[in-house]
C-alpha cells in the first residue's frame, strides 16, 4: 500500500519535468532555425551552392606585345581545349583508349579520372584544330570543348630572354611576360556547372557566363629591325670565336630607351619545354662581370669633373711597371710620359691608377655610385641585379688601384651602357626603359623618360667625348670600332675572369668588350658589346669593337642619320624633330626644356 502511494506522488512531478524538457527543446530548435534562416542564411546558401555547382575558370585574352613600330612580338591564338563530364561517359574504358591514342596521353590516367565520376575534368588544353576534328568524329558522349588562347611568339628566338614566356594557365613566368603579368593578363571569366544529387551536370547553369576582360597591350621601346641587326652581328662573333656567350645593347642615350637587347646563347619562348632555365635568364640585367678598361671612363670623368686634370696634362706611366701596395701593375705596352688623353687612348693601367690616387677613395666611390653602379637602375624588367660595389670601409690597400681600372667591381651590361649614355647626353643618368606605352580599350599610358640625377657637367662630357674619340683613332686601341663617315667615341675592355677553382685571375679566360656612342658630336645611339670567353685573341679592340662597328653602321643607315652633318640642338624636348629614334638633347635642369612634360626628373645628386 505504501509503495502505491509513492508512485502516485511521483507521477505528477515526472510529467511536469518531461513537459518542460520538451518545451525547452522546441524553444532551442525554434531559435536555432531562426539563427540558421536569419543570421547564417548566406553562409548555408553558399555551402549549398558549392555542393551543387562547379565554377570553371575561363581565362582572359592576354594583351599583345608590340615593338616601337607596331610589329607583333607576342600574341594569342585561339585553340580548343577538350574536357570531360565523366558522369555522362557511357563507356569510360573505350573513351579513354580512343582519346589516349589521339592526344598521346596515358590511357590509365584518363580511365582513372573518368571512373571518379567528377563533374568536370580537363583532358588536354590548347590542342590543335586537327586534333579537335579527330575527337569530334569519335562522337563520344560527355566529351566537350571550350576555346582558350595560346601564347605564341611570331619572331621566335628574337628577343627571347627579354620577352620571356607565359605558362599554360596564362600566367607570365619570365621576362616582360612576368614583370607585366598583371597588365597583360586581364580579368578571368567563368562558366557555372550545376550538379544534381547523382552528380549529373547541366551545362551551363541558367546561362551563367561571366565574360573575361582582355588584358592591356604593351608597346615597347625595342625596334625589331635593330634587334635583328644586333643579334646577327653578336651571334656571328660568338660563333666565330667559340665564345661562351655575349650581350649587345643599343640605347637611345637621351631617353634611356632600349632599342635592342641581344643575348647569346639565344632562347626561343615557343619551345620552353626543350630549353633549360639558364637559357631563359636575361644575362644583360641579371649577370655581372668585371668590366676591365671600359670602367676607366668613370675614373677619367671623375678626375676631370673635380678639376684634378686636363686632357693635355702629362702623366709618367713608368715605362710599363708600377708598384702599388707591394704588387706590381703592368701595362700591355710600356709607356713613358704621355698626355692624359693618350692614357685613355692607349688604355694605360698605370696612368689611370695615378689619376685615381689623386682622386682618392671617397671621391672615386662617390662617382662609381653616381654613374649607377652598385644599384638597380629601375628598368621595367624582373631580375635586375645591382652588380657588386663594396663600401670603402671594406676596400683593401690595393682596391683603389683595382677599381680604377675595372677590377674588384661587378657591373651588368645594362649598367655599363647606361653610364656611357650619361657621357653622351650631357651628364644625366637616365632610367633605362623597355616599355614605351600601355594601351587598353579606353586608356593609353605613355611612360615618360626619367632623369635620375646629373652625374657630370656638360663641359666634362665634352672633354670626355674628345678623349674617347682618340680611342677609336689610328692612335687608339679601338680602330676597328670606327664607322665610315661618322665620329665614334668609346672605350675598349679586356678583363681577366676569376677562376672559381683557384680564386685567382685566369690566364686564358677573358671578357672582351667595347662601349661607345655615335655620332660622337651628336649622339643617336649608345652601344655596348660584351663577348664572354672568346677563344684565342681576346682583346676588346679585336673582338667587341668590330661588332660595335657593324651594328652602328647599319643602325645609322636604318635611322637615316646623315654622316658628318650634326643636327641643330632644339631649345626644348617639345621642339625635337620626328625621327624613328627621338634624339632628345638634354640641357641644364634649370633650362625651361626640362619642365617639358615629356620628361620626369628624379632627385639630383
Amino acid at each position: 500500500m505504501a509503495q502505491k502511494e509513492n508512485i502516485d506522488t511521483f507521477k505528477p512531478a515526472s510529467l511536469f519535468s518531461i513537459f518542460f524538457i520538451l518545451i525547452g527543446g522546441f524553444v532551442l530548435v525554434f531559435f536555432r532555425l531562426i539563427f540558421i534562416q536569419g543570421i547564417e542564411h548566406q553562409q548555408w546558401t553558399a555551402r549549398a551552392n558549392r555542393a551543387q555547382e562547379k565554377k570553371v575558370t575561363i581565362e582572359a585574352e592576354r594583351g599583345t606585345i608590340y615593338d616601337r613600330n607596331g610589329k607583333i612580338l607576342a600574341m594569342n591564338l585561339d585553340r580548343p581545349s577538350v574536357y570531360a563530364i565523366p558522369s555522362e561517359i557511357e563507356n569510360p574504358r573505350a573513351a579513354s583508349k580512343q582519346l589516349a591514342q589521339v592526344l598521346a596521353l596515358s590511357r590509365d590516367k584518363l580511365l582513372s579520372s573518368f571512373l571518379k565520376k567528377k563533374a568536370f575534368v580537363w583532358i588536354k588544353r590548347k590542342i590543335s584544330p586537327e586534333k579537335k576534328a579527330e575527337i569530334q568524329a569519335m562522337d563520344i558522349k560527355g566529351i566537350r570543348f571550350v576555346t582558350e588562347s595560346k601564347r605564341v611568339y611570331p619572331r621566335g628566338p628574337l628577343m627571347g630572354q627579354l620577352i620571356g614566356f607565359a605558362g599554360l594557365d596564362n600566367q607570365g613566368l619570365e621576362g616582360l611576360e612576368r614583370q607585366h603579368d598583371t597588365t597583360l593578363r586581364g580579368t578571368e571569366g567563368a562558366l557555372i556547372l550545376e550538379r544534381d544529387a547523382y552528380g549529373q551536370s547541366v551545362f551551363p547553369k541558367d546561362l551563367q557566363y561571366i565574360e573575361p576582360t582582355p588584358g592591356k597591350d604593351l608597346h615597347l621601346t625595342l625596334d625589331e629591325r635593330i634587334q635583328h641587326i644586333s643579334e646577327r652581328e653578336l651571334g656571328k662573333m660568338v660563333e666565330q670565336t667559340g665564345a661562351k656567350g655575349g650581350t649587345a645593347i643599343v640605347m637611345d642615350p637621351w631617353t634611356g630607351e632600349i632599342l635592342s637587347l641581344a643575348i647569346r646563347p639565344a632562347f626561343n619562348p615557343n619551345t620552353v619545354s626543350v630549353s633549360r632555365p639558364d637559357q631563359w635568364r636575361n644575362r644583360a640585367i641579371s649577370d655581372y662581370y668585371e668590366p676591365g678598361s671600359t670602367f676607366k671612363i668613370v675614373t677619367a670623368a671623375a678626375a676631370i669633373e673635380e678639376g684634378l686634370i686636363t686632357s693635355d696634362e702629362l702623366i709618367d706611366c713608368e715605362d710599363g711597371a708600377y708598384r702599388v701596395k707591394g704588387t706590381t701593375i703592368h701595362d700591355h705596352d710600356p709607356f713613358g710620359v704621355i698626355s692624359f688623353r693618350q692614357v685613355i687612348a692607349h688604355s694605360s693601367n698605370i696612368g689611370t691608377i695615378k689619376i685615381a690616387e689623386i682622386l682618392g677613395e671617397n671621391r672615386l666611390a662617390s662617382y662609381v655610385r653616381a654613374f649607377g653602379f652598385g644599384t638597380r637602375l629601375g628598368i621595367d624588367l624582373a631580375g635586375e641585379s645591382p652588380g657588386l660595389v663594396r663600401k670603402t670601409r671594406r676596400w683593401s690597400g690595393r682596391s683603389l688601384a683595382s677599381i680604377a681600372i675595372g677590377q674588384e667591381v661587378g657591373v651588368t651590361p645594362l649598367q655599363m651602357v647606361t653610364a656611357t649614355s650619361a657621357l653622351a647626353n650631357g651628364g644625366y643618368l637616365m632610367t633605362p626603359r623597355i616599355v614605351r606605352e600601355i594601351r587598353g580599350n579606353t586608356q593609353q599610358d605613355l611612360i615618360k623618360p626619367h632623369i635620375q640625377h646629373r652625374v657630370l657637367s656638360e663641359k666634362t662630357t665634352q672633354a670626355m667625348t674628345n678623349i674617347l674619340k682618340t680611342v677609336v683613332s689610328e692612335d687608339g686601341t679601338a680602330q676597328k670600332a670606327s664607322v665610315h663617315g661618322y665620329r665614334v667615341a668609346g672605350k675598349t675592355g679586356t678583363a681577366q675572369k676569376i677562376d672559381p677553382e683557384t680564386g685567382r685571375y685566369s690566364p686564358d679566360k677573358f671578357v672582351s668588350s667595347f662601349v661607345g656612342f655615335v655620332p660622337a658630336g651628336d649622339p643617336v645611339v649608345a652601344i655596348l658589346v660584351m663577348v664572354d670567353e672568346p677563344q684565342g685573341i681576346a682583346w676588346g679592340g679585336e673582338i667587341a669593337a668590330p661588332v660595335f662597328s657593324n651594328i652602328a653602321k647599319e643602325v645609322l643607315y636604318y635611322l637615316k642619320v646623315p654622316p658628318a652633318q650634326p643636327r641643330a640642338l632644339p631649345e626644348s624636348p617639345g621642339q625635337i624633330p620626328q625621327h624613328n629614334v627621338k634624339a632628345l638633347k638634354i640641357s641644364d635642369p634649370t633650362h625651361r626644356g626640362f619642365q617639358d612634360p615629356f620628361y620626369e626628373i628624379g632627385p639630383s645628386r
